[in-house]
């Protein structure tokens, strides 16, 4: 039977709904995520999700602040900031974050990386070794990189813009030789407008000062650890301006401007 992509919308909906019902609660094997990408794309930036509820979900994550105010690494219980000059600060439980996605860590299977000469690599040879393409997985690596390449935007002040045109303005980070660790999640290509399809990498350096949205990377002889995530559990934010987004266009195409670098290497 030939499945529209009309009834297709229907059943997703209908699949989160029934995840998001009170009462459920983020557990292990679990993916939480309050918002979604799409909300972000549009300039709804600013959130009610305070990072201690964030913790109430997980001990690793991505996402970002307020204001679009830098990059969020969520790593070993710990929530830290990136800002747009680079720095690494510990962020305080009463923030809050517009978008952000969070798990319970867990290591279901160890990837050894000889090398990866750039993040286009490092995704391949992760995506190969995985499994199925069809469900959540979290990863983590940690080691000496001889490259990262990282980035972070800057706070915004109302009106707010489209994300596509708020990135125009990051700020491009490079180290050489760092310590650090990766954090990354991958999200099934059918997510589209809920998650980030694909892999989404954030990093920070050993001493947690620095870090970023990861554009590339260089290393070699790395283990990375993955787990795997088959529940997925949505909240959607309840201000005004995300209840009165008109959720029609496909904005994949600004996803993927957004996650590109912008600046020449």
């Amino acid at each position: 039977m030939k499945i529209t992509s009309k009834l297709y919308s229907v059943l997703l909906f209908i699949a989160l709904a029934i995840i998001c019902m009170p009462g459920f609660s983020a557990a292990e094997g679990t993916i939480y995520q309050y918002s979604i990408i799409d909300s972000l794309l549009a300039g709804n930036y600013n959130g009610e999700l305070t990072i201690g509820n964030l913790k109430k979900y997980g001990n690793t994550g991505l996402g970002t602040f307020n204001r679009l105010d830098g990059e969020m690494v969520f790593i070993d219980g710990e929530v830290y900031k990136i800002s747009s000059k680079g720095k690494a600060v510990k962020i305080e439980d009463t923030e809050r974050t517009p978008f952000a996605t969070a798990a319970f860590f867990k290591t279901d299977k160890i990837i050894k990386v000889d090398s990866a000469k750039s993040l286009a690599e490092l995704n391949n040879k992760i995506s190969s070794a995985i499994g199925s393409e069809n469900i959540f997985y979290v990863i983590r690596i940690d080691g000496k990189f001889s490259q990262m390449r990282t980035r972070s935007i800057p706070a915004q002040t109302k009106p707010y813009v489209p994300l596509v045109k708020a990135v125009k303005k990051q700020s491009i980070f490079r180290f050489k030789d760092i310590e650090g660790s990766l954090v990354g999640i991958k999200t099934p290509s059918y997510f589209k407008g809920v998650g980030v399809p694909g892999f989404h990498w954030h990093f920070i350096t050993k001493d947690r000062t620095a870090g970023g949205h990861v554009l590339d990377c260089v290393f070699t002889d790395m283990a990375a650890k993955v787990g795997s995530y088959n529940d997925f559990f949505l909240q959607l934010p309840e201000t005004k301006n995300f209840l009165e987004t008109e959720f029609k266009q496909d904005k994949q195409n600004e996803l993927k401007a957004v996650e590109k670098d912008s600046k020449k290497k």
